[in-house]
């Protein structure tokens, strides 16, 4: 089976995006980050972060309807007020959220849908574009980042699809054993396993973060939440058709098509976006993550 690899996206820009196709009413962009179309229809199965190139004409809720997410996860995971017009050219990230999708019923508290479902009051305000202690309507649908249906709910909630949490902790997801090294030389594992397969190693501010191995650098954000991330960037791995992201940065040392060898540094360490503290949050998407259950304890 045929490894997927990046596609460059520069040489769309000024071009209006990339070819469309038209599948069931919902426009498909012919080339992404992950390939072809045929790769686009499996997004929500793979861990895999797209980068889509906005067409003259696009709207935030015709490529969330694109790529089978909510309208809010454009905006969210780039930085944009909700409502907020796309340019043509403009590249916008698109990040598979976990979470589960749920419609308030009569007596709901968003504290109470975020106890029910194990997620946070902050994120499910951030993600819908509501405020914490807002109003709720009866019928309004909202999506939980990385919330979790109770099992005796498990027939009456819908989890975003290709979200389960197999694929969440990358548990089915091959290992490539010694191919990955630790993100920075020293610190602390403080939090395992979470979010999208990542794990938090505490460090300093200033500390170098290093590639986990050779790639190529396909997105790098530098100022804003960054849906949560802060400053942040992913490397594509050609080898094995694998993504690593390095997330909270005070500054990222590298640039969007940059190509890095394993152990350059490519970003100090930070506490920006939503973060309790100076850490790098280390994802691995596609495989599984060396640094989970203890391995990167010290």
């Amino acid at each position: 089976m045929p490894l997927l690899q990046a596609t460059a996206i520069a040489p769309f820009a000024g071009q209006g995006g990339p070819d469309v196709q038209v599948n069931n009413g919902a426009l498909l962009p012919e080339l992404s980050l992950r390939g072809t179309t045929a790769d686009i229809l499996e997004i929500p199965e793979s861990g895999e972060i797209s980068v889509y190139v906005v067409r003259k004409g696009d709207t935030a809720s015709l490529i969330a309807k694109m790529f089978g997410v909510s309208t809010n996860t454009i905006y969210w995971a780039n930085d944009l007020k909700p409502g907020a017009t796309l340019q043509t050219d403009q590249v916008l990230i698109i990040l598979p959220i976990s979470g589960v999708r749920y419609e308030v019923k009569k007596g709901d508290t968003l504290k109470g849908i975020a106890d029910k479902f194990k997620g946070d009051v902050s994120d499910i305000a951030a993600f819908n574009g509501i405020a914490v202690d807002g109003p709720l309507a009866i019928g309004d649908v909202f999506i939980i980042p990385d919330g979790e249906v109770p099992f005796t709910e498990s027939q009456n909630r819908v989890v975003v699809r290709g979200k389960s949490k197999e694929r969440l902790y990358g548990t089915n997801a091959p290992e490539y054993s010694g191919y990955y090294i630790r993100p920075i030389a020293h610190g602390r594992l403080s939090q395992n396993l979470h979010g999208y397969n990542g794990v938090d190693l505490a460090a300093p501010t200033g500390t170098p973060i290093r590639a986990a191995a050779d790639g190529e650098v396909i997105f790098v954000n530098s100022n804003g939440y960054g849906g949560g991330y802060g400053k942040y960037l992913i490397i594509s791995h050609p080898d094995n058709g694998t993504q690593t992201l390095y997330a909270h940065n005070s500054k990222n040392l590298v640039n969007r098509g940059d190509k890095v060898s394993q152990g350059q540094s490519i970003a100090l360490v930070g506490s920006t976006g939503r973060s309790t503290g100076p850490h790098v949050h280390f994802e691995v998407r596609g495989a599984k993550n060396p640094g989970a259950n203890g391995a990167w304890a010290n």
